[in-house]
């Protein structure tokens, strides 16, 4: 909201919900008047489900929010803003056209690539599509270029004409950064290819997804994807899995770190597995960012110790009103990527809201923490974590496979490593074959040979054996405090 004011956008304050019961109307209007600084009849009052209100919020759209302003004598400006994916007619571009005019048939070029191609059919967005001969300044439409990559329109790209180009390109858009990674993986490997088509589609209408293809020893061929946060990340699963019904694996979410060397190089570290070797390390920088935390002061000495316990800094706190309280820390956006959110909402009653922006990079005391099955590094379960904490999600991440990975007919070592130093181990004991039972009689170096060549024979299938790690043991990395 305080973006959009900052951006000279109209406000309309509406109060839904008023035929409740429980409707606090007088609470609220004081609270909007105190956020907003609008007088009392400008705040509408409204409930979607007895049609109270209803027509006034048309009527204040229509009176309170200005009319587009642009120049259809203008040569041809406009914004990208969306665009989808047809199977017959390729990308479907959405546009806001800020001056000029597109017809049917012009020749028309995307300025961030530079492609160049003919606008098929224009037309504007009603329920459905609606074609139209030409669109003009003020006009929200849509151009079908025939275009079949996904990746040759970016949403927030200038379109304009070839013949009479525009000189400007329309401000405001810039590559997002992504800040939280995470690999996703099939299954199957067979597929691969389906889960590529799937994320390029997915980045047709958002443009802050990242990825490149990699590969891993426990979970074979996948991408390596950029996200804004955790909650981009979740939405990014739910949309593979309900839109494209795909079944994915996700490894453990981790942020973009600054790794020194010694002879002063500086490397971005995305993946847990690229961080240099402690011999040649010099120091790591970790991205921190100012939270923002509204709620009310009877919940401020949990939350408190919640933002100490992931290292947060208390900046400064601010009485709002009487019942509203405001929080500011300094966090490592890494403390904050796994569960942060879920227990700010359960310690609060629900009742505390996050808001963060990026803030530095600080030098901090972190080590790559691997996960080792039989001395086998398993690269899906490493992380970089700050040493303070790196004993006890070692311990927690080895009891947490000891419970879900399957016995064996050999033993199991799960072992927790920072470098060559063990920090945390537990082991899995082998399945018992009873091969003794045929033996019914007789001397007992008969059964004696026979338990010596059943060890034989387990410590050779040790060495060669596979563990078998189930999906459920890499979400479980996601649910450690549960």
């Amino acid at each position: 909201m305080y973006l959009a004011i900052e951006n000279g956008l109209e406000i309309i304050p509406v109060i839904n919900k008023v035929d409740m019961p429980g409707a606090m109307i007088e609470d609220v209007t004081d609270q909007i008047i105190d956020l907003i600084g609008c007088k009392a009849d400008e705040i509408i009052l409204a409930s979607g489900k007895t049609g109270i209100g209803i027509d006034d919020i048309f009527d204040a759209v229509i009176k309170r929010v200005p009319a587009p302003k642009g120049n259809k004598e203008e040569p041809l400006q406009a914004l990208i803003f969306d665009s989808v994916f047809n199977s017959f007619r390729g990308v479907i571009a959405y546009v806001r056209i800020k001056n000029g005019t597109l017809k049917k048939g012009d020749k028309v070029k995307f300025m961030a690539t530079g492609k160049e191609y003919y606008a098929d059919e224009v037309g504007v967005l009603k329920m459905s599509l609606d074609p139209r001969p030409e669109i003009a300044a003020g006009d929200v439409g849509y151009v079908i270029t025939g275009l079949k990559v996904s990746k040759e329109i970016k949403v927030g790209d200038t379109l304009t004409l070839v013949n009479n180009p525009c000189t400007d390109i329309i401000h405001g858009f810039e590559d997002v950064k992504p800040m939280v990674f995470a690999g996703i993986y099939p299954i199957d490997n067979d597929d691969f290819e389906e889960l590529r088509d799937s994320l390029e589609k997915l980045q047709l209408n958002d443009a802050s997804l990242v990825w490149e293809p990699e590969t891993s020893l426990a979970l074979g061929f996948g991408f390596r994807c950029g996200f804004l946060g955790l909650l981009h990340l979740e939405i990014v699963q739910e949309r593979l899995e309900r839109e494209y019904d795909m079944t994915i694996i996700t490894t453990v979410p981790n942020v973009t770190y600054h790794a020194f060397k010694k002879d002063g190089t500086e490397l971005i570290v995305n993946n847990p597995s690229d961080l240099p070797e402690p011999t040649i390390l010099n120091y790591v920088e970790e991205p921190y960012i100012k939270a923002q935390i509204i709620t009310k002061p009877e919940y401020i000495g949990s939350i408190m110790k919640l933002c100490m316990d992931k290292r947060g800094i208390l900046k400064n706190q601010v009485y709002l009103t009487e019942t509203r309280i405001e929080l500011q820390f300094d966090l490592p956006l890494a403390e904050i990527v796994f569960d942060f959110y879920d227990i700010l909402k359960s310690i609060s009653k629900g009742y505390a809201s996050f808001d963060y922006q990026m803030a530095d990079f600080r030098e901090s005391d972190l080590v790559r923490l691997d996960i080792k099955l039989n001395g086998e590094n398993v690269d899906a379960f490493s992380a970089l974590i700050h040493r303070s904490k790196s004993y006890y999600f070692g311990s927690r991440l080895c009891e947490k496979l000891k419970e879900l990975i399957p016995r064996q007919q050999f033993l199991i070592a799960i072992q927790a490593a920072i470098g060559a130093k063990i920090i945390a181990r537990e082991t899995i004991s082998a399945m018992r074959k009873d091969v003794t039972a045929k033996c019914y009689g007789g001397d007992i170096s008969r059964k004696r040979k026979l338990l010596e060549k059943q060890k034989k024979g387990k410590k050779r299938m040790r060495q060669v054996g596979n563990v078998e790690v189930p999906q459920e043991a890499f979400m479980a990395v996601l649910k450690l405090n549960d």
